[in-house]
């Protein structure tokens, strides 16, 4: 399979790409330059590489660029990081941007549309939910949580219209190697190599942690399933095993041997923390 793919060097997305040629698919990704690496090394340079880049942002993908792919991911987000989300950006680049690539996409005949949500769209709504199902409300909380729920419903839309394949898969808690580095594994991971103590909240949210790895090959597998023409898939991704970020910070102090100590209760929760993020999984 032919795979163009958006954000192709960020934390899913390289662990993407680089599953999608262990298994075979030949992949165009799109990056910022020339100087922009992947997050994890993806042997690009290695004899039989069917990976191949281009260079810009998501205005600079011509319709010519995405004929005779198969596939589209779409991975490509901007304010992910929480502290670094702006209102204008988020909707200009997770909306405006991708809807316009989208559209030509869909004018190149490329056949099937794997759209990465997130599971903050659901926002409030995740309070009332012990498993929130993938057709709950959308109450995102901040400007990242909006404008991705709004690019599901634009996504959604343009997928019933143009009668795509498309699906919108919204990971949970994803994490592993190549995450930010002021995220909370590798921030434990840090203190716990460091032998510093760790300080946190007390624990008590609970979430659906599911390994970077996981969530690639979960996108692997959709790309193989056959979709229905303008009736858009909408599913969670997780482990169904959830635990409370407690209970997650201990499995891997144990794990690395970390000689420090959890502060629990050190760290205040969020304003607006949402105690409970677990999805219904199908």
């Amino acid at each position: 399979m032919r795979i163009f793919v958006t954000g192709a060097t960020g934390f899913i997305g390289s662990h993407f790409v680089r599953a999608a040629l262990a298994a075979g698919h030949t992949v165009t990704a799109l990056r910022r330059g020339p100087d922009s690496r992947p997050v994890i090394a993806l042997d690009e340079d290695q004899p039989g590489s069917q990976l191949t880049w281009i260079d810009g942002g998501l205005g600079d993908v011509a319709t010519h660029h995405l004929k005779n792919h198969d596939a589209l991911v779409h991975l490509a987000a901007a304010g992910v990081k929480p502290g670094a989300a702006q209102w204008k950006e988020c909707f200009e680049v997770n909306v405006s941007q991708s809807l316009n690539f989208w559209l030509r996409a869909a004018d190149a005949g490329v056949g099937k549309f794997l759209i990465c949500g997130s599971c903050f769209e659901y926002g409030r709504a995740a309070d009332r939910y012990d498993l929130i199902p993938a057709d709950a409300p959308l109450e995102p909380t901040g400007p990242y949580h909006a404008s991705k729920a709004a690019a599901s419903m634009a996504a959604h839309g343009l997928g019933v219209q143009r009668k795509l394949q498309l699906a919108i898969l919204r990971p949970f808690h994803v994490f592993g190697e190549g995450e930010s580095a002021d995220r909370l594994w590798p921030s434990l991971r840090r203190a716990a190599e460091r032998g510093e103590d760790f300080p946190m909240t007390l624990g008590e949210q609970v979430r659906d942690f599911i390994p970077v790895g996981d969530i690639a090959e979960a996108f692997l597998r959709c790309l193989g399933q056959e979709l229905t023409p303008g009736v858009p898939l909408v599913a969670n991704l997780g482990t169904g095993k959830p635990q409370t970020l407690c209970d997650f910070a201990g499995h891997w102090w144990k794990a690395w041997g970390a000689t420090g100590s959890l502060l629990l209760g050190q760290v205040p929760y969020r304003a607006d923390e949402v105690m409970r993020y677990v999805p219904e999984l199908s």
